[in-house]
């Protein structure tokens, strides 16, 4: 193996599959106990990837690009389709090709390319002063809460400011406020501030949020002049073909150049929501009413444009719809209980609200991002699913002035190395060879409902469908695809014809610069007979992709089925897995081993038990559902992380290791750090923290130690510096009250039952978690069971 695929796992095509070998038949597949699912990340920076500025060549019957797999007749100008085996003929600008003279997109190493696509005329850039046949600005629509205490409004606004210095200069920019009412401003007028304001406490239709804000079609008829008195006046001809929508572009959606003064002065201006709220009561805070009409404002002025609306949000929403909890203090916000139970009155109504918000995002090519700081929750639980269906940002905080949101705010509009690289507007389409179906995706994605001969009848997630709208997506951006195969039994006539299967990813988006790209990824892997022997199939097991799709599962069920019990959903998959797999002597637990493409998954399962996934017991629904749509949006080596955090330790004996997930790493001379995605842990055992509080770091003969102490500071922001959303950084001592942070994360192997085994300076777990020996032991027993 190469040294670049060892350092990247997803190679250049960005995919990750369960299985790298596939059963011939349905029957088969369903023993592998694993689903066979593929994660892709459709749009993943790799410098090898050439872009070809022509569109590609589709295959006459099944719409494929033309790939590396392609059989080519170089004599008859022909290729076969690999997907279809349909022949098909190269247009004239193609007569050159030879052996010798290929295309890129038939060498053989580049199995992902991306073509760049011609701009379609557009509204946007008219309305930013440019042509209209140039790629669109990007817009971002600025959605504020104003119910907050003084010191985090201050906080909010000066994030606001500093992000539309950020922005490049044609992006254009509109800002709305809410509180008790929800208000529009209009930008297009530095004289004199005009706010258009919306109840708060009814739902408002797009139609009339574009009638009150003059965008509707009589309000086109009032305020602008026939088209042949317009030319006559001299009104500019795009301005004309633009119609209302541009009037709306020209008076509420600015380029960030000119309306960056104009948006201070409101900032400045703007005051905490001056409504009066009684005592025991919460403030009233109409976050639905102003989601909506900043739905409304875009989808009047720029449907079908690259799109974002940021809100930032500071407690929950009471009034209106996407209400989730009274204004009265005394009654506390839904907790996992109260949802189990049904017990919260608001929240499926408010879960309906968002759901239709999506689907009106979703159709005029939209995004929500969802900024959330306060230390109650806001309603995150109940807007996922807008969020998520548009391939929207989400960062949860418990402050505006929290390294979490500040950090992470500045990386959204940051340009160069640092930059996310948001792109706009982007649909996937899969094809697949004949005897495969697609069951659906689990991401940040919204189904197109495209049906064709591969789509399975059983859903997983996003499904009946072989097409994916991304409103939303960035480097980042990782999708799981679930796969199943038609139960023909013939195993053995396809395999004479090809023992290969084909699997094609196309991806169209729009860049930030606004180019229109579609990077297309075919890879094929080998169908091997299992019924036969499982021997080849245990070769092609990827552990680590396996366990993060079957976290994903297990919390796509967990929200979708009522009552499903995850862990013994996990044990018994998990059981049957080893049965299948394992090399044992039928009812001897001694004699069980597993294969070292297995060995790490049972301790996968053991971590992803004790999760934040599984165990919702001490977090809130609304950092459950955060946790999850980080899980399902990563790529596979970041949601590892996420299911068990990997473990580092510095001592003076020795450089920087890996340690085991163990609360017998701890040592008192020794410092852990601990990644485990959401938070990155700095742990100083109790001697190295005793010389840190005297001071010998500073002192020139001991130098050693100021490194030592220095080393996992610098790991730890390395980490930070790579990650969104940034985590959160804490540093604590042995036995001090941070230390939590990372005793959570550790495989209980010495509890108060069992402190007579411990090593000196090593600490103790209280908790009656069972430990990982004690799991594999009880595994081993279910697993050789006749």
């Amino acid at each position: 193996m190469s040294e670049m695929a060892n350092t990247d796992p997803e190679g250049l095509d960005g995919v990750r599959m369960t299985w790298n070998l596939w059963p011939r038949t349905k029957v088969e597949a369903s023993k592998c106990v694993i689903p066979l699912a593929v994660s892709i990340s459709p749009i993943r920076h790799h410098p090898d990837i050439p872009v070809l500025p022509y569109p590609p060549l589709r295959c006459k019957t099944c719409t494929i690009c033309l790939n590396c797999y392609a059989r080519v007749d170089f004599t008859a100008k022909i290729w076969i389709c690999p997907f279809c085996y349909q022949r098909n003929h190269f247009p004239p600008h193609y007569s050159m090709i030879s052996e010798t003279n290929l295309p890129a997109e038939l060498y053989p190493q580049y199995t992902t390319v991306e073509h760049a696509l011609p701009a379609t005329p557009s509204a946007a850039s008219a309305a930013a002063g440019g042509d209209p046949h140039v790629s669109p600005p990007p817009v971002f629509v600025f959605v504020l809460d104003t119910c907050m205490i003084e010191e985090e409004f201050a906080l909010v606004k000066s994030a606001v400011k500093r992000a539309i210095g950020m922005l490049p200069e044609k992006a254009l920019v509109g800002f709305v406020s809410f509180g008790t009412q929800a208000q529009v401003h209009e930008l297009g007028f530095s004289d004199m501030s005009k706010v258009y304001v919306f109840r708060g406490s009814k739902e408002v239709s797009k139609d009339q949020i574009m009638e009150q804000l003059g965008l509707g079609r009589t309000a086109m008829g009032r305020g602008h002049p026939h088209p042949a008195a317009a030319a006559a006046a001299g009104y500019p001809q795009q301005q004309m073909q633009n119609g209302f929508k541009s009037s709306g572009v020209t008076r509420f959606l600015l380029p960030a150049s000119q309306c960056e003064f104009t948006l201070d002065l409101i900032l400045d201006e703007l005051q905490t929501d001056q409504w009066p709220v009684p005592p025991g009561s919460r403030a009233s805070r109409c976050t639905g009413v102003a989601l909506s009409v900043a739905a409304g404002l875009l989808g009047g002025c720029l449907p079908g444009t690259g799109a974002r609306i940021i809100a930032l949000v500071g407690g929950p929403c009471t009034e209106g719809p996407g209400t989730i909890v009274s204004k009265d203090l005394s009654d506390p916000v839904r907790s996992h209980k109260d949802l189990d139970k049904d017990a919260a009155p608001y929240f499926k109504k408010a879960v309906k609200f968002y759901d239709n918000l999506a689907k009106q995002l979703v159709s005029q090519g939209h995004v929500l991002d969802l900024f959330a700081s306060a230390l109650d929750q806001v309603g995150v639980a109940e807007m996922k699913v807008a969020v998520e269906r548009t391939g929207g940002l989400v960062v949860l905080s418990e402050s505006f002035g929290h390294s979490v949101f500040k950090d992470s705010f500045k990386r959204v509009f940051e340009k160069g190395e640092q930059a996310l690289g948001l792109c706009f507007n982007g649909t996937l389409e899969i094809n697949c060879s004949k005897d495969i179906k697609i069951q659906g995706i689990i991401g940040p994605c919204t189904s197109m409902e495209k049906k064709g001969p591969n789509v399975a009848d059983t859903v997983v997630g996003e499904g009946n469908t072989m097409a994916w709208k991304m409103c939303g997506l960035d480097r980042s951006t990782c999708l799981t695809v679930f796969f199943d195969l038609s139960s023909s039994e013939r195993s053995n006539a396809p395999a004479t014809v090809n023992p290969q299967l084909y699997l094609q990813f196309m991806t169209s988006y729009q860049n930030p610069e606004g180019q229109t790209l579609l990077r297309v990824t075919t890879v094929t892997r080998r169908w091997v007979d299992s019924s036969v022997s499982s021997e080849e199939l245990v070769q092609g097991f990827d552990q680590e992709t396996a366990a993060v799709v079957m976290a994903r599962l297990t919390s796509l069920k967990m929200e979708a089925e009522e009552g499903f019990d995850a862990t013994r959903w996990l044990d018994r998959n998990l059981i049957r897995l080893c049965s299948k797999f394992g090399d044992y002597r039928k009812d001897d637990p001694s004699s069980f081993t597993l294969n070292p493409q297995f060995s790490l998954f049972p301790q996968f399962m053991f971590n992803l038990r004790r999760s934040q996934f599984v165990q919702v017991f001490n977090n809130s629904p609304d950092e459950t559902a955060y946790f999850r749509m980080l899980l399902n949006r990563e790529n596979i080596t970041n949601a590892a992380v996420m299911i068990q955090p990997s473990l580092i330790s510095y001592s003076f004996n020795s450089l920087p290791q890996p340690a085991l997930l163990d609360v017998a790493s701890i040592a008192a001379d020794r410092i852990l750090l601990l990644d485990s995605y959401f938070s990155v842990v700095v742990f100083h055992g109790m001697t190295i923290a005793q010389w840190r509080n005297m001071g010998y770091q500073n002192q020139p003969e001991h130098q050693a130690f100021a490194q030592l102490l220095q080393a996992p500071q610098d790991d730890a922001q390395a980490i930070i510096r790579d990650r969104f959303p940034v985590p959160r950084l804490v540093v604590c001592d042995q036995h001090g009250s941070q230390a939590r942070f990372l005793l959570a994360k550790l495989n209980p192997s010495a509890t108060y039952n069992n402190t007579s085994e411990l090593a000196a300076g090593s600490d103790v777990i209280f908790t009656d978690d069972v430990s990982l020996q004690v799991f594999f032991d009880h595994l081993q027993k279910l697993a050789v069971q006749s």
